[in-house]
């Protein structure tokens, strides 16, 4: 497995680099969850190149880029066993050198759901991934359906500047219990993480109640939130049933739709969703 730091470097090794080419951006502190896109990505491509960048950009002033976990060895450690031909490890100058000024906006999905809490993380994201796609140049793009607004941004922001790269998504990753794997995770405690099941449960319930035949958004949406106000640990963010593609609110599901929830469980903000298709 060979590690690159720089654009150049990374550039050389793709135009050597024959057939398919599969691509998983990342954070780091990798789980369960990222090695599914790195496994789905070794599956239906000749070679796999996997970034690993926390972004400054789509972290707000009050968020935990600081805090964010970080362990570059034993994420390198996990990909080399997974089967990855490249790892680009870029510093914050390298993705944002001096005078860097161009920032990418995807329109109304930035200001909807984590856009409303988080306001500029959709442009921090959308200007990082292009970033990356036009520095790597994949086939085939990978990204965690846990993230389903940034999947809908990604795909608006390719299908809008025809980049050349197709996106996939994945489905997400949980432990046995339901929790999703995220790596804020380990910020929980006992009692926290405990608390965190009311999320999957929630959502759980009301996915289940649409499938025998519930199609009223409030009403979904109210069995999560009676799960979620059943646990003092939690505050909700929101509950959102949203069309999948345009993330606009629905009153009734009547086209693929899915169920988000965003919450903080202490002093760690988490998120999930289900899909409910028609």
């Amino acid at each position: 497995m060979q590690v690159i730091e720089t654009i150049e470097e990374l550039r050389s090794w793709r135009s050597s680099a024959s057939g398919t080419v599969g691509f998983v951006p990342t954070m780091g502190y990798l789980h369960e969850g990222h090695l599914a896109l790195v496994h789905r990505a070794r599956a239906e491509n000749d070679r796999v190149a996997v970034s690993i960048f926390v972004n400054p950009r789509q972290f707000g002033p009050t968020e935990d880029f600081v805090r964010y976990p970080r362990d570059p060895q034993r994420d390198l450690a996990l990909l080399d066993s997974a089967g990855v031909d490249v790892v680009f490890v870029p510093s914050v100058e390298t993705m944002y050198p001096v005078g860097f000024t161009t920032t990418v906006d995807v329109g109304d999905l930035r200001e909807r759901l984590e856009g409303r809490t988080r306001p500029g993380h959709f442009r921090g994201v959308a200007t990082v991934v292009a970033r990356l796609l036009n520095i790597v140049q994949p086939t085939r793009a990978y990204f965690g359906q846990k993230d389903a607004q940034q999947v809908a941004v990604v795909r608006r922001m390719v299908d809008d500047l025809a980049i050349d790269a197709g996106i996939v998504s994945v489905e997400t990753v949980r432990d046995e219990d339901g929790l999703a794997l995220s790596s804020r995770n380990i910020f929980l405690s006992i009692d926290e993480r405990m608390a965190a099941l009311s999320l999957s449960r929630g959502l759980f319930k009301a996915r289940d109640r649409f499938e025998t035949g519930e199609r009223n958004a409030a009403r979904l949406s109210d069995l999560v939130r009676f799960e979620l106000e059943l646990q003092p640990l939690v505050r909700i963010d929101y509950i959102s049933i949203a069309d999948s593609s345009s993330l606009d609110e629905l009153v009734e599901v009547d086209r693929p739709a899915t169920l988000l929830v965003a919450a903080w469980v202490g002093d760690t903000r988490l998120i999930d969703n289900v899909s409910l298709s028609i």
